[in-house]
């Protein structure tokens, strides 16, 4: 599935970096990051929580705009090789300077020119999202939403909310989803994968998002369903990511068939790629497998992604073209 032009709107890039990546950088600085991972080399993930711990010793060796900018080069020539022209990545002020403005705009600068520079060599085109934290908590979430309002434009465009979601609840971070909301940024959240359906109802409602991260454990209330498939919520489904931290025991036992066969509009990422061994092309192929999907649905899932990501209106004109629209 290669071959395939997608759409990924739901990719944290620090959690993208290719382990081989990380532990140069650790070398480089010699960094301890012994216990993060396994004797093959790839990242030791468990459950969730494990995940989050060996996730934030990762980005310990991330400590400067220039290693951002090398970080995202390497993700973005990794997702272009699984066929993605159009990437929506998740970063974190909390990660890039501690939430201070003048050093995130350099963070951003760097990030910004890798994306270019990516855009040239591999024909990927990529649009930041900003993510508080959950489980750092409100106030550090405010002065990362400020950090967003200050350099919301055309490279980024969206905010949303990731981490802990049994960590305090959506109400709790109202404050920043109103700041990013009144600087033109679009908005999404993580829900629906630990908190469950409820957590869903309460993004939606507290919010006021368009998109939510993961949303699969909407499944569990019907009436939910029918309602986010009315008002047209978008969920980024990971059904990798699901799978590998064990939500849900196989592919073939992941509700997003049964979300989309409810009128649900269901996108596919891979969440954070190493540490569940996917790509985007495996996702394509697994999904293939398990439910039978062809070519003409995972075109029709590509396309639901470019309507629902948030970049400008010529962007997703350019980009349509290389999913076949016509003009």
């Amino acid at each position: 599935m290669s071959q395939l032009p997608k759409v990924e709107l739901h990719l944290h890039l620090e959690g993208a970096a290719p382990p081989a990546f990380i532990r140069g950088l650790a070398k480089e600085k010699s960094i301890d990051l012994s216990g993060a991972f396994r004797p093959d080399g790839s990242y030791d993930t468990g459950d969730f929580w494990h995940f989050l711990k060996v996730y934030e010793a990762a980005c310990t060796t991330l400590q400067s705009p220039e290693d951002f900018r090398r970080l995202t080069l390497a993700v973005l020539e990794e997702s272009a090789s699984s066929g993605v022209v159009y990437t929506e990545a998740f970063l974190s002020p909390d990660f890039c300077g501690g939430r201070d403005l003048t050093a995130w705009r350099d963070y951003l600068a760097a990030i910004e020119a890798a994306a270019d520079q990516a855009e040239r060599d591999f024909g990927i085109t990529m649009r930041g999202i900003v993510t508080p934290i959950r489980h750092f908590g409100p106030e550090k979430a405010r002065e990362t939403a400020l950090c967003a309002a200050e350099t919301a434009g055309r490279f980024l465009t969206g905010f949303g909310l990731g981490g802990d979601e049994k960590v305090l609840s959506p109400k709790d971070f109202r404050w920043s989803f109103d700041c990013a909301r009144e600087a033109g940024l679009r908005l999404t959240c993580h829900a629906g994968e630990w908190g469950g359906p409820q957590s869903v109802a309460d993004a939606i409602r507290d919010l006021g998002v368009e998109r939510i991260g993961h949303g699969v454990r909407a499944i569990e209330d019907l009436a939910l369903v029918d309602r986010i498939a009315e008002e047209g919520t978008v969920l980024e489904c990971c059904p990798g990511s699901n799978v590998a931290l064990g939500l849900y025991p196989s592919f073939r036992a992941h509700p997003i068939e049964r979300l989309r066969e409810r009128g649900v509009k269901v996108t596919i990422s891979t969440d954070d790629p190493p540490y569940f061994h996917t790509t985007m092309a495996r996702e394509y192929d697994r999904l293939a497998d398990a439910f039978g999907w062809d070519d003409e649905v995972f075109g029709a899932i590509a396309r639901t992604s470019l309507d629902a990501a948030f970049c400008d209106a010529e962007t997703k004109a350019r980009i349509g073209k290389r999913l076949g629209d016509r003009p």
